[in-house]
């Protein structure tokens, strides 16, 4: 059972909103890096469109991906056929880690809007990191960022109460957006409430409430009537409500 205690301790990193000068920054530092990929890989380039699949749970590894637009969920079917959203990635991310250790892909990749992903041989990547070091260091460093937010999502469904899980996981929306040069200001979520609620371990309904209690606190805002565009003027207030919320309560004096 999740350990949802709103008293627990545990604590996160404020994230600021960039500025439009360091937003450009991480811009170009993502666009120099996938031109690197570009040009030492040579991958072949796919458009996919939403709800296609790049690889299923089971399908034997060859390849790995970047995704170079477009966002992703990466999903993982259980024994008795029920889906858990276990992941999402946004430009410059890799797809296709989880294959290489037992030969066979892990999860399902699926797309959630059209974008573009670069298909790369993971044997032909291993050759060309031979004799590029620059390479290989990319090659681990998202290895690294992928374990790193892993752990986090795992702390953040672990330790935090539901209405802070859905704004820890509208900062961290907003923000990867902000890091790749991408307004992060207003995002559409391409995942359906329910899709929320199944990557959170929460539901559909705890889903709705917090947005509405964020919307209520002038944290976020919707720009339609679908409320799938929503409105973050400040990132950082998202981080500062999931530390009020994490904030014990005052005792009463005797």
């Amino acid at each position: 059972m999740l350990n949802t205690n709103p008293t627990n301790t545990a604590q996160f990193s404020p994230s600021l909103t960039l500025p439009a000068g360091s937003r450009e920054c991480a811009g170009r530092n993502t666009m120099d890096t996938l031109k690197l990929l570009g040009e030492q890989l040579k991958p072949q380039r796919r458009v996919v469109h939403t709800g296609d699949t790049i690889y299923q749970a089971g399908e034997r590894f060859g390849n790995l991906y970047i995704l170079n637009s477009g966002f992703f969920k990466i999903v993982n079917l259980s024994a008795d056929g029920r889906e858990q959203v276990v992941g999402l990635k946004f430009r410059g991310d890799w797809l296709g880690f989880d294959g290489i250790a037992g030969g066979r892909y892990a999860c399902d990749a699926v797309a959630m809007d059209t974008g573009e992903i670069w298909v790369v041989s993971y044997e032909a990547l291993l050759a060309t990191c031979a004799v590029q070091p620059e390479l290989l260091q990319l090659l681990h460093a998202a290895m690294s960022r992928e374990i790193a937010h892993d752990r986090d999502s795992l702390m953040s469904v672990c330790t935090l109460p539901a209405d802070a899980r859905v704004a820890d996981f509208l900062r961290y929306w907003a923000q990867t957006l902000a890091e790749r040069g991408m307004r992060g200001d207003e995002i559409t979520l391409r995942m359906t409430r329910a899709e929320i609620g199944n990557y959170l371990g929460m539901t559909l309904e705890s889903v709705s409430r917090a947005l509405s209690r964020l919307a209520r606190d002038n944290v976020i805002g919707f720009a339609t009537k679908g409320r799938r565009d929503v409105q973050i003027p400040d990132v950082g207030a998202l981080s500062a409500f999931v530390q009020r919320c994490l904030a014990p309560a005052p005792t009463m004096l005797q």
